[in-house]
């Protein structure tokens, strides 16, 4: 009995955990020889555990993870494959356990009042926001009457949302597509963000050459991207703010996004000001 339960830990182990180690290994570029350094774990134990030969403590895949840089989501998936179970929580935001990091957020986006905070997961999908945030969305378009996903990026592509009020649109549907690959949890572009790019490429006028996305050569003359939006034919310059969690210790902690808007101008200052009766 005992022989046989190993023989199926060996089998999930070679089948699972071993492309798994690869894939991440190339994600960071790191040889087998780099890992050992990084872990203090012989290469050959590691090139064991990769083959099948070996099956790891979960110390030492944590380890493994940690030195990979493996995010907590990914890191359950190792665990699980090693034949572990997941030991990385995902609560919600109103559970109990969040209740402080919550209270936190709350704070910080009463203290960016008048300008607009808004809280996403790792999908940009609309978690909470401040007050002005929908008051600010509602001075362009009635956002009860749009029957959209809640989501920060499908808000400014649809063209029932924030999309003819964009300003250049077409730098700025590139802008925002390189940041989902630049700000994905890991630098690791999963399937639901392939979903997700996906869906944005499908409305019109957006560009997917990626290779010239990413190869696009400017010489900025600010220190940040404008988000620029039009209206009554007066340009308003933005730009954004990104908190994450440090150090967290849960999913959910860890693919939370704080993101702020502040006025990239005076002008702009004043006019959103007056534009929402601050």
């Amino acid at each position: 009995m005992n022989t046989s339960h190993k023989h199926t830990h060996d089998a999930g182990t070679t089948n699972a955990l071993g492309p798994l180690m690869r894939y991440w290994r190339a994600q960071r570029g790191k040889s087998q020889f780099d890992l050992s350094l990084d872990t203090g774990i012989s290469q050959r134990h590691i090139s064991f555990i990769e083959s099948g030969r070996s099956n790891p403590s979960r110390e030492v895949l944590i380890d493994i993870a940690l030195a990979l840089e493996v995010p907590l989501r990914e890191r359950n998936a190792l665990l699980q494959a090693a034949g572990f179970a997941p030991i990385y929580t995902e609560s919600p935001l109103e559970a109990l356990e969040m209740q402080g990091l919550r209270n936190a957020i709350e704070r910080m986006l009463r203290h960016h009042d008048p300008f607009p905070a808004i809280v996403m997961d790792r999908y940009w999908n609309v978690l909470m926001t401040n007050e002005y945030a929908p008051r600010f969305f509602n001075c362009f378009f009635d956002t009860s009457k749009r029957d959209g996903p809640r989501n920060m990026l499908h808000l400014i592509f649809d063209p029932k949302g924030m999309r003819p009020f964009v300003s250049d649109w077409e730098r700025t549907s590139r802008s925002l597509i390189r940041r989902v690959h630049h700000e994905a949890v890991g630098s690791i572009i999963d399937e639901k963000t392939e979903e997700l790019l996906q869906s944005l490429k499908a409305y019109s006028d957006v560009g997917d050459d990626e290779k010239t996305c990413a190869s696009e050569s400017y010489t900025p003359t600010t220190p940040v991207i404008p988000l620029s939006f039009v209206r009554e034919g007066v340009v308003l310059n933005y730009f954004s703010l990104v908190t994450t969690v440090g150090t967290p210790q849960t999913i959910s902690a860890q693919e939370l996004r704080i993101e702020c808007m502040f006025p990239a101008d005076e002008s702009t200052e004043t006019k959103h000001l007056q534009m929402l009766g601050h």
